[in-house]
């Protein structure tokens, strides 16, 4: 009985469980759930341990962030074959389409609107058609770090204020928003300090400037408004298209006009056209 009582006092202790954390679930229960995430949420959830950062690389979490015809877009804007060839993953496809990329010879930049994976383009002054801007009595461009392009169209003086243009691009199915981003007046640093030259703005309070956008599908939209706050950036709104089907591309054409000849306005720059995703042209509205 002795020996019993020593086997039992000496026999070692059972093991307690150990306590299960996070870094135990299996990587793929842990894509899953990524999936079902924001992007800024997937990345910031990929460091917290080992499983939960190799599923933040998991194709299929980051192609359900991808518009649905992504591969043309990968095509269209980063160059198909060499990105296929360089094998990147749909992270990094989701990262290199939500950068500002740059085509048609620099005069238009396409991105990703994380909020809702459509696309997002911007358009220069020097991509238009703008009614004597070759006349540099009248029209000329201006370097400034105020457009993301390095350059607006500067409007002294006319008669005839006429500028269109026109874009066709392989749009993820949604309604967009377009935008003519204006100044009336022209800013520039001194000392450090902003300063807006308005002595040429005229005009523009005798009678409202006119928008308008048709698309290839006959779809078309017109807003007019007078032009008002000299020394502050202004997205005017155009109107809104919906692309029903991302298979083909969707044609869109657009304008701005002011051609009462009756009196002379000026003083104007134009920076760019914005195509936006409806859902979020409130945040270009307040600026």
């Amino acid at each position: 009985m002795g020996l019993i009582f020593s086997s039992a006092l000496f026999a070692p202790a059972a093991a307690a469980p150990t306590a299960t954390s996070l870094g135990d679930l299996p990587e793929s229960c842990s894509a899953s759930i990524l999936a079902y995430l924001e992007p800024t949420d997937i990345c910031r959830m990929g460091r917290l341990n080992r499983a939960f950062r190799g599923a933040s690389w998991a194709d299929f979490v980051w192609e359900s962030k991808l518009p649905e015809n992504y591969g043309v877009l990968v095509e269209k804007v980063l160059g198909g074959g060499r990105v296929v060839g360089d094998g990147l993953s749909k992270r990094e496809i989701y990262t290199r389409l939500c950068r500002a990329n740059v085509f048609d010879g620099g005069t238009k930049k396409v991105w990703l609107d994380k909020c809702t994976s459509r696309v997002c383009i911007s358009i220069a002054s020097e991509g238009l058609a703008i009614t004597g801007i070759e006349d540099r009595r009248y029209w000329s461009h201006i370097l400034t770090e105020e457009s993301r392009f390095g350059t607006v169209a500067y409007l002294q003086q006319t008669w005839w204020f006429q500028v269109e243009g026109e874009m066709e691009f392989p749009f993820p199915a949604g309604s967009y928003s377009i935008f003519f981003r204006i100044q009336l007046g022209w800013a520039q640093r001194r000392f450090g300090r902003r300063i807006c030259n308005s002595e040429h703005v005229h005009g523009w309070d005798k009678k409202p400037v006119r928008f308008q956008l048709w698309t290839s599908d006959g779809q078309s939209a017109s807003s007019q408004c007078f032009l008002g706050e000299p020394g502050k950036w202004m997205n005017y709104h155009v109107g809104d298209f919906t692309v029903r089907s991302w298979h083909a591309s969707t044609k869109v054409k657009f304008s701005m006009t002011q051609i009462d000849c009756t009196h002379t306005k000026g003083g104007l720059c134009l920076d760019s056209v914005i195509i936006y995703p409806s859902e979020s042209k409130e945040r270009l509205m307040r600026f």
